[in-house]
């Protein structure tokens, strides 16, 4: 399953997860939010750059993901970087569980979005880590195309 569909409203990305992993496959799951979690994803305000998906007590579960407090909401207002429940099928969940304790892949939040029901969901990628000679390799393939481009378009 893809992550961004026509009719999606991203609210974050995480930019660097291209940058620092190979990803391999990615799911979109649904998350467990408070009223004033989704207030604040609505203002457009989260940050997914630090956070990844993993193991709580045989749940799929998303940390470290920054939701900031929704002013407005005040005497009931959520903790920024509680852990957060994702939604998948217990099937996916458990063939996901079983990719982090065998195969030592990590589940990356690529972008939380709403989709056109107005639902909040997160994409997340299977990864695997990229050592620094592969980010310099991918880096030197990306100005390649740049250049190939580049010489393409000034003689055509």
């Amino acid at each position: 399953m893809s992550g961004q569909k026509s009719g999606d409203h991203v609210i974050a990305k995480n930019r660097r997860a291209r940058h620092d992993y190979f990803i391999e496959d990615t799911i979109e799951a649904g998350l467990v939010l408070t009223g004033s979690e989704v207030k604040s994803l609505r203002d457009g305000k989260a940050s997914i750059g630090e956070s990844y998906a993993g193991q709580d007590r045989g749940e799929l579960t998303l940390f470290n993901a920054h939701i900031p407090e929704y002013p407005a909401a005040e005497p009931f207002n959520h903790e920024p970087r509680r852990p957060r429940r994702l939604l998948v099928h217990k099937k996916e969940r458990d063939k996901l569980l079983g990719l982090i304790q065998r195969e030592g892949a990590t589940l990356v939040p690529l972008q939380l979005y709403f989709n056109r029901r107005g639902i909040a969901k997160l994409a997340l990628g299977i990864a695997k880590g990229k050592k620094q000679r592969d980010k310099r390799e991918t880096e030197k393939k990306r100005d390649w195309q740049r250049e190939k481009a580049r010489l393409m378009r000034d003689k055509g």
